[in-house]
């Protein structure tokens, strides 16, 4: 299947992309590489074969979601720099 300069204007009117009219003829070239190649790929027998978003099986790696006590605020506030009470105490940034 071969992209026409056309093709390549539409294409490029439906992403809203401006394409210098020097760039047509590339990006119509590397257009009708990628379809070719997408042609081969569907000379593949893929019977059985079933759909997959990943490449490797994956599972949910998120721990349970269990109450537990906190970190101490005399803990949480022990390096800070500077503090004020049970606050963290940084420059003022926004005049």
């Amino acid at each position: 299947m071969s992209v026409t300069t056309e093709d390549v204007k539409h294409i490029a009117a439906l992403s809203r992309l401006r394409i210098d009219e020097g760039d047509l003829g590339t990006f119509g070239k590397q257009l009708s590489d990628i379809l070719l190649y997408v042609e081969k790929l569907n000379e593949l027998n893929t019977d059985g074969i079933e759909p997959t978003s990943h490449v490797i099986p994956v599972i949910n790696v998120f721990r349970e979601d269990t109450e537990r006590n906190s970190l101490a605020i005399e803990d949480a506030l022990s390096n800070a720099p500077e503090r004020h009470g049970n606050f963290y105490k940084v420059p003022k940034i926004i005049e």
